[in-house]
């Protein structure tokens, strides 16, 4: 089988390409420039370059920058200045790494693309990684569902330290084995702050209220908080701790609370994205943040495509913008949406 492996220099990736190849399936590797930033690219495709003359396989640099700026970057800022917090990994895997990476395989006539998520495929929807630490269901539950049937992901199955240990069973590849992890946002260096401050004056002091919409403080700039934050702000004479519950980006205000005010159990999303057709109400497994614990609840569709969600329990840190993902009870996923 012709098959393309997205490679980036780092262990997993590596560890898919040779595991393919010695498969005995024909691969090609392809290297994606996404941004811009300095010496990432030259170090990483050196790296590329290395895994692809010990495997004595064609590899390929694909210059995506231009759709990564339309379709991941952009939005990632306009987002932030709407007072929301986004999920760029959800949108680069939807429209650029099972988008247009599937695209640029087709192309070159591949059968399948290989990628180093931690993730499985069970019956034609996503499934939790066996090692459930690394799993990127979460972060895979908003790409096309045609895109499936193309797509291989050999570390489904396979703990992190294993694949680490393997790798550096090979002398040319052991600088490979014994890098640093890489960051959960490509673009991010240390903060997102350090990002929009590029775009955007995020140092604009505004006021900080409560439920009641009384001031009760003052913050830096709406931009520098999300949902849950409890630093970084002031509250006139507090004794407990203030958490962000809200953010008004229109004036530029902050609204906060004790913890039990974080605790909410209904939200609505936008844009539904399903693996199968569900009915017009469902029960699932509700992930909210890719760090949450799932709790169980009912979707019901709504008219404009979206839904409403109400969670058997309160939780803390919904958030706008981030994706909620509806698993059932064999941990698949059946949809996603964004929190409205």
């Amino acid at each position: 089988m012709k098959i393309l492996v997205a490679l980036s220099g780092g262990v997993d990736s590596s560890y898919v390409a040779k595991t393919l190849k010695d498969e005995g399936h024909e691969i090609i590797g392809c290297y994606m420039k996404l941004h811009n930033k300095p010496n990432y690219h030259e170090q990483n495709i050196k790296k590329v370059k290395k895994v692809g003359e010990f495997l004595g396989i064609e590899t390929k640099i694909l210059d995506l920058q231009s759709e990564f700026e339309k379709e991941v970057y952009r939005p990632f800022i306009e987002i932030y200045k709407s007072g929301k917090t986004p999920n760029p990994c959800a949108l680069c895997n939807r429209t650029i790494k099972l988008g247009k990476l599937l695209d640029f395989a087709i192309k070159l006539g591949c059968e399948k693309l290989a990628t180093g998520h931690y993730v499985r495929v069970e019956n034609g929807l996503l499934k939790v990684a066996l090692d459930e630490s690394k799993d990127q269901s979460y972060f895979l539950a908003n790409v096309k569902k045609d895109a499936l049937k193309n797509m291989i992901f050999p570390l489904g199955n396979s703990y992190k330290k294993d694949i680490k240990a393997y790798i550096a069973n090979f002398p040319e590849l052991i600088e490979i084995a014994g890098q640093k992890e890489s960051s959960e946002i490509c673009f991010v260096e240390n903060s997102y702050i350090d990002i929009l401050n590029k775009h955007f004056n995020t140092n604009t002091p505004g006021v900080v209220k409560n439920s009641n919409g009384e001031v009760v403080g003052k913050h830096d700039g709406y931009m520098h908080y999300t949902i849950g934050k409890r630093r970084g702000f002031s509250v006139f004479g507090a004794h407990e701790p203030h958490y962000v519950t809200k953010i008004d980006a229109k004036n530029n205000e902050i609204i906060v609370g004790l913890k039990n005010e974080l605790l909410e159990n209904e939200f609505e999303t936008i844009n539904l994205n399903e693996f199968l057709n569900l009915d017009d109400e469902f029960r699932a497994n509700i992930k909210i943040r890719y760090r949450s614990s799932k709790i169980k609840g009912t979707i019901k569709k709504l008219e404009n495509g979206g839904t409403k969600v109400i969670l058997d329990e309160k939780t803390s840190g919904i958030a706008s913008g981030q994706l909620a993902v509806f698993y059932d009870d064999l941990d698949r996923v059946l949809a996603s949406g964004f929190i409205k």
